[in-house]
């Protein structure tokens, strides 16, 4: 009886210990996995990173951590973590097989925060959609378009297609095109519009706006104009544009022709 409780106590002093230890692993392999989180965050914050890729990482890198202290600490319990991982493996290749258009999502997710074709506030033209970006997520980009609405378009069909970024660069290009009539004055029509460019302090000077004529159509002679404009006062100024050249057109006698067919008559004896 007493040889038993002898053993029994060696084991127990034994097990206690290695308990005690898998303890402490955990408890000291918790902390320097917080300590070295903090640590990559606060340097990819330094850097610049986009801050949804810095909680992406961060959190990464954490879990990553903490399944390394756990199975330290299994293995000084004596348990063999071999058959663990083989078991992690193994899920992560079903769960892999399963979610494939997720995980090519989440890929595609990445891809954007890392190279980041736009950021948050640019209006793009992306997976046949368009719209003002709201948010970058690890599955999905939220976009508002003009009219108010939400459209969360997954990242594997943004990076998969074309990407317009109307918002990258700080000045636009607004093309516009003016018919009128063969009876009219070119030259007149033309000083009308190069008055109203200079006349509008959207407009800017340098690269300088081009007016000239395009085409001479069916029913009027087309003349292209080409201001530059900064982005933000895209639309204003296209609209304002279109609606005083009217005016001005208007007050000088100069049409702007419907499209027209001419018919003629030959009367046969």
């Amino acid at each position: 009886m007493e040889e038993m409780i002898a053993n029994s106590q060696d084991i127990l002093l034994n097990y206690g210990l290695k308990v005690l230890a898998a303890i402490a692993i955990f408890l000291v392999g918790k902390w320097v996995s917080n300590l070295l989180t903090r640590l990559v965050r606060r340097l990819m914050e330094k850097s610049g990173v986009e801050a949804i890729l810095v909680n992406f990482i961060a959190n990464i890198t954490y879990a990553a951590l903490l399944v390394f202290v756990v199975l330290a600490a299994l293995n000084q319990l004596g348990i063999q973590t071999t058959s663990f991982i083989a078991v992690i493996g193994a899920a992560g290749l079903a769960i892999g097989l399963a979610m494939q258009d997720s995980l090519s999502n989440f890929a595609a997710g990445v891809m954007l925060i890392i190279f980041r074709p736009f950021k948050t506030g640019d209006f793009i033209e992306a997976a046949g959609t368009s719209g003002t970006v709201l948010q970058i997520n690890i599955f999905t980009t939220t976009l508002k378009t003009g009219d108010n609405r939400l459209i969360h378009v997954p990242n594997g069909n943004i990076i998969s297609g074309n990407i317009v970024n109307f918002s990258a660069n700080e000045t636009r290009r607004i093309d516009l095109l003016y018919g009128i009539g063969y009876d009219d004055d070119i030259k007149q029509a033309k000083a009308i519009i190069e008055h109203i460019l200079k006349s509008d302090d959207r407009v800017l000077d340098e690269p300088a706006p081009t007016i000239g004529v395009a085409e001479l159509a069916d029913s009027s002679i087309n003349i292209a104009v080409r201001p530059w404009v900064k982005t933000e006062d895209y639309w204003a100024t296209l609209f304002a544009l279109n609606e005083i050249v009217k005016e001005k057109f208007d007050e000088a006698g100069i049409s702007i022709p419907y499209p027209q067919t001419d018919i003629h008559l030959i009367k046969q004896d």
